[in-house]
């Protein structure tokens, strides 16, 4: 391993090992999957490493989770969580994640209470405070802590540091949860999330490496990458065919491509006269973080007009592919 990339593990795995005990809330991403073996590297059996199984999570996800934990020797457990049972995570507000992230740091929080685990940690990494993280408030109500940033380590540091370290997944596209594929506003339901998860199964099966199923009804919208868009265009009858064999009615492929994130562009289509109900960013020039995105919600679950305000617009402008 070079300087740099020793250098950088060394702050975060000292960072872990000042934690004494620790439960790492393991996805199965790059970023998770970094914490749970450097803790595991220097603190061993104190280092628990825990994946949440929801709907939300795809099959395939908590299968190379487990492959990973036993690859790497380190201490992992599967826990259930009730999402679905919180009403504003089910409502999809612009708040989803922080409902989201609260149902999985109380599991976490109560385990390590009981355990007698010191903290509880995640894998969010400094390119993470400059995005719409409502769950990142949920975090800190929980004193859940976040090593990679302690460390000062970005996505691609990350990456790096995966990639030294023989974790197979360094180069694995983001995979965030199923719910993300909902705009906001329209419920979240086990059937949609069904829906989502058999829709990037097939596109996954057939070759496609970075893309997203995008709900919104009956029209499934697609967004793969800029390299991967002219193959979809070569599939696309194939694509549509599958696609409506799972339900949906139309299926339509974003010009765009893939953009991390992209449903929350339907924040911007609010009304102004509506500000209040949705959450918003400024920017922050405060000591050390110069344009630090600072989030404020005055109200967490928007009442259903306005989430239809933001929601419909995909219905009308989207064309089917043929």
């Amino acid at each position: 391993m070079s300087l740099q990339p020793q250098t950088k593990l060394s702050a975060l795995e000292h960072i872990l090992r000042g934690m004494e005990s620790v439960v790492v809330a393991y996805s199965g991403g790059v970023d998770s999957t970094l914490v749970a073996v450097a803790a595991h590297r220097v603190l061993g059996p104190r280092a628990l490493a825990v994946t949440a199984d929801s709907p939300a999570l795809a099959a395939r996800e908590l299968k190379e989770a487990t492959s990973l934990a036993q690859r790497f020797g380190f201490l992992h457990r599967v826990i259930n969580t009730n999402e679905m049972g919180r009403e504003g995570y089910v409502s999809n507000s612009p708040q989803r994640c922080y409902f989201c992230k609260t149902e999985l740091y109380s599991h976490l929080a109560k385990l390590a209470a009981e355990e007698g685990y010191q903290w509880v940690a995640n894998g969010a990494n400094t390119d993470d405070r400059g995005d719409y993280r409502p769950g990142m408030q949920a975090a800190a109500e929980h004193r859940v802590r976040s090593p990679l940033v302690e460390a000062g380590l970005d996505k691609a540091a990350v990456r790096q540091l995966a990639k030294e370290l023989d974790i197979p997944i360094w180069d694995k596209p983001a995979q965030p949860c199923l719910s993300s594929r909902i705009p906001y506003g329209t419920p979240v339901t086990l059937e949609s999330l069904s829906k989502i998860e058999r829709a990037e199964d097939f596109l996954r099966s057939i070759g496609f490496r970075e893309f997203r199923a995008r709900h919104h009804d009956r029209l499934c919208r697609i967004e793969v990458g800029q390299a991967e868009m002219e193959t979809a265009f070569q599939l696309r009858k194939e694509i549509v065919q599958s696609l409506k064999k799972i339900g949906y009615l139309w299926v339509s492929m974003d010009l765009s491509g893939l953009r991390s994130g992209s449903l929350n562009d339907q924040l911007k289509l609010v009304p102004s006269q509506h500000e209040d109900d949705v959450c918003h960013s400024e920017h922050s020039e405060q000591s050390g973080d110069v344009g630090q995105r600072k989030r404020q919600c005055t109200n967490p679950a928007p009442d259903s007009s306005s989430s239809r305000q933001v929601g419909t617009p995909w219905n009308d402008r989207l064309p089917e592919l043929n």
